[in-house]
């Protein structure tokens, strides 16, 4: 089973969680949790359960927790487009951990107002950000610099399995192509986009507590 990917200095280890744990940095990558979707959906009349973002809570929590990371980033679309009570909820939620920093780098989804953001527990980056020899970035770029790796999100990648009796599962991956890696989407309120890889690409799945390499 491997689960490392190792780009000059910084090994990345992808866990099964969704995430990535950088040692040397201290840091722990994850992207699209899409908090708050939830709230929204009820808005529209759609029954949808609170609880299901709290799994999404108890996932970062125990992230923290093995970990202890210095500073933790979220790749974009952190929460669901305009604001709900449930920012509210997020907010409070990060500030049990005192010892870790939080970043945000923007993405599509992160519409509130400034004021929102200059409130919160996140420092807030509008640009992709360099962080040594890695380059973060809600959106895949088209253009990242030789000499960087690109850590993305907003794909939401996956893939589906096929066994022998036509039986299939879809599950979602972290996709790295050339110096581009594309992390799955975190929340569990979220989808998948099917990809179809293309020769030198290399697939990690993610099914239940392992990470298996696909490709």
């Amino acid at each position: 089973m491997i689960s490392d990917i190792i780009y000059k200095n910084h090994p990345l280890k992808l866990l099964p969680e969704k995430a990535i744990w950088e040692p040397n940095l201290s840091a722990i990558f994850l992207a699209d949790l899409h908090f708050g979707k939830a709230a929204h959906f009820r808005k529209s009349g759609i029954p949808i359960p609170e609880p299901i973002h709290q799994e999404d809570l108890n996932q970062i929590a125990n992230l923290i927790l093995k970990h202890q990371p210095k500073d933790f980033y979220f790749l974009g679309d952190l929460f669901h487009s305009d604001w709900n009570e449930q920012w509210e909820v997020l907010n409070q939620f990060l500030k049990n951990f005192t010892e870790t920093k939080f970043h945000l780098i923007k993405g599509n989804h992160d519409v509130l107002s400034p004021i929102a953001y200059t409130r919160s527990s996140f420092e807030i980056h509008l640009e992709p950000l360099a962080l040594g020899d890695l380059l973060l970035s809600h959106e895949p770029l088209e253009s990242v610099p030789v000499d960087q790796l690109n850590l993305c999100g907003h794909i939401h990648p996956g893939i589906r399995l096929v066994g022998k009796a036509r039986q299939s599962v879809r599950i979602p991956v972290f996709h790295l192509r050339g110096n581009q890696l594309t992390l799955p989407a975190f929340g569990n309120f979220t989808g998948l986009a099917l990809i179809t890889p293309k020769a030198g690409d290399q697939i990690f799945g993610v099914t239940g507590k392992k990470i298996i390499q696909i490709l």
